[in-house]
């Protein structure tokens, strides 16, 4: 769905929640192939095939939500952590 979410300095322009899973899939542009690299929080932080980052993958999302927890990842240059704030969340979960 296209939807923008930002987390930190970057914006994604779409977002697909996977229920059954509890992932929540963020890109920047179209679909195109990529690789992963796991943040230190256990999400996927994806990259294409000229190493530019393009999207990233949260794992568990619903479930740190339910927990009272944050949903922290850890971004490229510059590398922080930021956190996707729950209301953010619950908006993109909710679609």
């Amino acid at each position: 769905m296209k939807m923008r979410v930002t987390l930190g300095d970057w914006v994604f322009d779409t977002a697909e929640y996977d229920r059954d899973r509890d992932v929540l899939y963020l890109s920047m542009g179209g679909p195109r192939p990529a690789e992963g690299v796991e943040t230190p929080e256990g999400h996927i932080l994806r990259y294409d095939e000229s190493d530019v980052f393009c999207a990233v993958t949260l794992i568990g999302v619903q479930g740190l939500l339910d927990r009272g927890q944050p949903v922290n990842v850890t971004m490229p240059t510059p590398d922080r952590q930021v956190d996707l704030g729950s209301s953010d969340l619950h908006r993109v979960l909710a679609c």
